[in-house]
Order: C-alpha cells, then structure tokens, then sequence
C-alpha cells in the first residue's frame, strides 16, 4: 500500500535521506550567520537559550539514529541513554557541546549528530521499526522527524538570532504528507507555513483552522 502511495503523482513522494542532508546542510549555512555574541539569547518563543537549542536539536538528530542503530532496535521504549538538563527547565539531553570551542564548535556538533541519522537512514532496512512515543516508525519516518526537528528549531533559532529561514517547499511539503495526515492538503495551503502551523508555530489565515496549543505527528508508515 505504501509503495502505490509513493507511485501516484498526486502525492509529494518518500522522505529520503537527501532531504534530511539538504534541511541539516541549509540550517547550518544559516546559523553560521548568527553573530557570536547573539547565542545567550532566547530562541523564539522557547524557554531556552539559542545555544541549548542547538544542543537540543543535535540531541534529537542523535537520539533518532540510535534508535535505528541496534540490529534489533526495541519498541518499548528509547536506547537507554542517560538524558539529562545541565540546569533546572533545560533540554534532557545525551549530547552537549564543549562551550570552550565556540559556536563553531556548537554547529559542528549539530552536524555530527545529522551525519549520524543520515547514514542510519541510507543503512538501515526500509522494514525496520524503532520506538517513538508518537508512534513506531521505519527509517523514513525517523528522516521526516529529524528534518521537523531541523526546520522548526531553526526557525526558532533564527527569530532569536536575527536571521532569514525559509526552507524548500518540496521537502516541507514531504515530511507534512508523511507525519501529519490531518494537515491542510498542499493543495489549499503553502507547505512551509502549514508545517509551521501543524507543529504550533503558526496560523493560517483564511483556513478556518484555529492555531494549535498541542500538536504531535504520526510516525508509523502511513497505510
């Protein structure tokens, strides 16, 4: 079912891992952009700092590969890492970046941790399914949720940083038709704002959609 899905060209097509190497690449042309002393700022509407987004987000690129790592990856629960804030309402993370090396050394370990779920998705079986609390997902939907990830914490990045971010219509438009079947069809609706409406960013004017206070995705395989 899935595969007829993909062939009818009425739909956007896969989540690949070009795509993910594509938001991963672009948020971190843009972010080199920030000033150096910009990083203490919030981000966003966040609660944390830019800096500690960044740790976030790279945190979350690195927690989805190790979820696809094992050869027998479990569905009950996360590979046990120890997941913890470095201060009381900070991100739980696995991953921190060493401050001493900048915000050079910061990016790079973003894109570290984005190269990992990269290859986990280019290597790991299409039937593979790995735990997520919104649903156990293959390694697409893993891809999808890493450039959600990626494309949503830097647009709050770049409102605390002071910078431009649009990304591609077309990889919005892929991850929406993959993780968010109750969003707008792209049809009605442009495919950035939407995904920022679905992950409570946003409203869309004219939808008669109300903006969201909750939101999550669907990460099994769509049907």
């Amino acid at each position: 079912m899935r595969r007829q899905a993909e062939q009818d060209p009425d739909t956007p097509g896969p989540v690949t891992a070009d795509d993910l190497d594509q938001a991963v690449q672009l948020a971190l042309t843009t972010l080199r952009e920030a000033p150096p002393t910009a990083w203490e700022g919030k981000a966003g509407t966040l609660e944390w700092d830019c800096w500690e987004t960044v740790e976030h987000l790279a945190d979350d690129l690195f927690a989805y590969a190790a979820q696809l790592g094992p050869r027998q990856p479990p569905l009950d629960g996360e590979v046990p890492f120890i997941w913890e804030p470095r201060r009381p309402g900070g991100p739980a993370n696995a991953i921190h970046a060493n401050r001493s090396a900048g915000p050079a050394g910061l990016l790079q370990v973003l894109e570290a941790s984005g190269a990992m779920l990269i290859a986990m998705v280019r290597t790991a079986p299409a039937t593979i399914r790995a735990h997520h609390s919104f649903g156990a997902s293959d390694p697409e939907g893993f891809a999808a949720m890493g450039i959600v990830e990626t494309l949503v914490h830097t647009y709050d990045l770049a409102e605390g940083l002071g910078l431009e971010w649009t990304p591609p219509a077309d990889v919005c438009a892929r991850v929406l038709y993959r993780l968010f079947p109750d969003a707008p069809p792209e049809s009605d609706e442009e495919p950035w704002p939407t995904l920022l409406w679905a992950t409570g960013r946003g409203e869309l004017p004219g939808s008669g959609r109300p903006r969201l206070t909750s939101w999550r995705w669907h990460g099994e395989p769509r049907g």
